[in-house]
């Protein structure tokens, strides 16, 4: 997920073209702070419509991936494939999370640099199409959240749109077996592939006559190609800085960007495991829950798809709980001593470690331990939405701080962040039904939870290191440069 902002600022100054010192170029840019072309400018009613398009397409788009999980015993009979020893059924979705997991590797970091604007024969075409649904999501999804650096110009009007769209992220592949369930129970396996044509097809002219173009050097580029057909010599700096530079070493570039930050920056390695073992135990429930409540209660595959609703219904709570998570890191600007009045970038990980230790990981004891027939049902539902709502709180406090801490990487970070989490929820679940035969539905669990509250406890070396890891990252540095200098202008 990505939140890269979209501001560009500055004056149309001519430089001088050094290959030809007679020949000026015009730099496009915005014409004063108060540009009514520059998206943060736009009217609340504007921002707020696409804010709301780009949570509901995230939310729409994500129910795609798990939305088969409940019809497998159908589409294995459909296929000839068998669940006896390993769940073949899954690769549907495995093959979605990891074009997914490509895509944003790939395509996410390239935010920072550009704008945005028949059923199958054999199981093996099932899954290779699975594979290009889940790289057009990650791309139709992660765009939706650029939307929101790109309107929303400060941290604290970004901050509500940022938790908007996380839970629709997160709650939209959540419930994609609870509608599954229903489509499936109604009608016949193939249905659920129907019924999201519709849907798709009947939102598809709502989002391309609504969903404008909002990032800021898209927009002037337009500019400047507008300045061109008149015979003006006019180009961005972006234009200008990118000259020369073929689309492939622009990719290249970008695709190991993400890669180098992941490896050198202990934060965005945390980060990414912590968010990809968050989304992976979401995903790894559409296996799971049918596994537990099958052999507990003896239900159908569409009865363990409705009880994934307790999922949706914790991240909803989750939701809140970042509302005050926000306030919490705004107030924390009045204790910041390094640079007095802004908020400390760690102050976002307070709620994210309280959920990944109570939510998360608390949630997975519970979901456990009340794993025996002779509890009801609602008794490990209560488990599931406590990871639900943890879920929520530790995802959102991941990016919301590393957007904060690494500011014009966002993009590469948080694409890196991505790959992570469609990696886990691709091959995670897969382990599910060995996990479950051999240690048994409690320990299994239980070995999740452990797994949980450990990655809970690392951000905390962050609370307490946190300038001391700043100030040796070039990346987070720059990032504390330009906030200072901010917040030296605002004065």
């Amino acid at each position: 997920m990505v939140f890269a902002r979209g501001d560009v600022s500055g004056h149309d100054d001519p430089v001088i073209d050094h290959q030809d010192p007679s020949k000026y170029i015009t730099v496009v840019s915005w014409d004063g702070p108060r540009d009514p072309g520059n998206p943060y400018n736009w009217s609340l009613c504007e921002k707020w419509l696409l804010t709301a398009l780009a949570v509901f397409a995230t939310f729409m788009t994500m129910i795609n991936g798990t939305i088969f999980t409940v019809a497998h015993e159908t589409m294995n009979e459909r296929f000839h494939i068998s669940d006896a020893s390993f769940p073949h059924s899954y690769w549907p979705v495995t093959s979605w999370a990891v074009g997914g997991g490509c895509f944003s590797l790939l395509v996410l970091p390239l935010m920072e640099d550009f704008g945005v604007r028949l059923w199958h024969k054999n199981f093996y075409t099932l899954v290779i199409t699975r594979f290009f649904a889940g790289g057009c999501v990650s791309i139709l999804a992660n765009t939706s959240g650029t939307v929101i650096g790109n309107v929303w110009d400060t941290e604290r009007n970004r901050n509500v749109p940022v938790s908007l769209f996380i839970v629709a992220y997160l709650s939209g592949s959540s419930i994609g077996p609870v509608i599954g369930a229903a489509i499936y129970q109604a009608l016949t396996w193939r249905w659920i592939g129907y019924i999201q044509l519709m849907w798709y097809g009947a939102f598809f002219p709502l989002y391309f006559f609504l969903f404008k173009e909002c990032r800021g050097i898209a927009i002037l580029g337009q500019r400047a190609k507008a300045l061109r057909r008149e015979g003006k010599n006019a180009y961005t700096q972006h234009e200008i800085d990118t000259q020369g530079q073929s689309i492939l070493s622009i990719v290249g570039h970008s695709a190991s960007r993400p890669l180098f930050l992941f490896f050198t920056e202990s934060v965005v390695f945390v980060s990414t495991l912590w968010s990809a073992f968050t989304v992976g135990t979401l995903y790894l429930f559409t296996q799971s829950v049918e596994q537990v409540f099958a052999e507990l209660y003896d239900w159908t595959p569409s009865q363990a798809g409705y009880v994934q609703a307790a999922v949706v219904i914790g991240e909803l709570l989750g939701w809140v709980i970042t509302l005050f998570s926000g306030k919490l890191y705004f107030d924390s600007a009045s204790r910041n001593k390094e640079i007095p009045g802004t908020p400390i970038p760690e102050a976002r990980l307070y709620l994210a470690i309280v959920g990944g230790i109570f939510g998360i990981s608390g949630g997975m004891f519970t979901y456990a331990w009340t794993s025996y027939p002779n509890f009801p049902w609602i008794a490990p539902a209560i488990g599931l939405a406590m990871v639900g709502a943890g879920s929520v709180i530790v995802v959102t406090g991941i990016s919301d701080y590393v957007v904060d801490a690494y500011s014009k990487y966002a993009g590469s970070c948080m694409g890196i962040i991505a790959t992570g989490e469609n990696t886990l929820a691709a091959f995670l679940p897969l382990a599910t039904m060995s996990m479950y035969s051999h240690l048994g539905l409690e320990w299994a669990s239980t070995v999740l939870a452990f797994i949980a509250l450990v990655l809970s406890f690392a951000p905390i070396l962050v609370l307490i290191w946190g300038k001391d890891i700043r100030a040796r990252s070039p990346f987070m540095k720059e990032a504390m440069v330009e906030k200072r200098r901010k917040s030296i202008d605002s004065v």
